[in-house]
C-alpha cells in the first residue's frame, strides 16, 4: 500500500464555526446595548438638570433683580443684580423642589455676568450608571449650564 502524500490534506472540519460567530455577535450585542443604555441614563439626568438650572436661573435672576433700588430708582435703566441674593434664591429653589434628593451629590454654581447683567446658573451631578460595559467607567457626572437676565422692555 502507498502511503498518503504529505501534499495530500486532510478536509478541515468546519463544525463548531458558526457557533463562535453567533457568540462573537451576542456578545457585541450585548456591549452596544449596555453603551446605549447607560448613554441614555445620562441624556435623561442631563435633561433633569436642564429643567433645574432653568428654574434656579430665573428664579435667582427674578430675586436679585428685585431690591430697593427698582422701586427708588426706576426702571428706566437695566438692574444692577445682586450676587449674594441670586446664590440664595437659586440655592432655595433647589432644596424647595427637592433636587439635593433626587440627585445626591448635585452642587450648583451661581454667578452673574457683569457685561450682560445675567445670573449664570451650573449644576451639577453624578450619574449612576445602570450597566457596566468592561472599559467604562462606572460613574459619570452630568452638567447644566442656564441664564436669566431681567430687563425693561421698550
Amino acid at each position: 500500500m502507498a502511503r498518503p502524500s504529505v501534499w495530500r490534506r486532510r478536509p478541515h472540519d468546519e463544525r463548531g464555526t458558526a457557533t463562535l460567530l453567533i457568540v462573537g455577535f451576542a456578545l457585541v450585542l450585548a456591549m452596544m446595548a449596555g453603551v446605549v443604555t447607560d448613554a441614555s441614563a445620562a441624556y435623561l439626568q442631563r435633561q433633569g438638570l436642564d429643567n433645574l438650572a432653568d428654574g434656579a436661573a430665573l428664579t435667582a435672576a427674578d430675586a436679585a433683580a428685585s431690591g430697593a433700588e427698582t422701586y427708588g430708582a426706576g426702571l428706566g435703566a437695566d438692574l444692577h443684580l445682586d450676587v449674594a441674593t441670586a446664590r440664595a434664591a437659586a440655592v432655595e429653589y433647589l432644596h424647595r423642589v427637592g433636587a439635593y434628593e433626587e440627585y445626591p451629590g448635585l452642587t450648583a454654581d451661581v454667578s452673574v455676568d457683569p457685561t450682560t447683567d445675567r445670573v449664570v446658573v451650573a449644576v451639577h451631578a453624578p450619574v449612576a450608571l445602570p450597566l457596566h460595559v468592561p472599559g467604562s467607567p462606572t460613574r459619570a457626572a452630568v452638567g447644566a449650564i442656564s441664564s436669566a437676565s431681567v430687563g425693561v422692555n421698550d
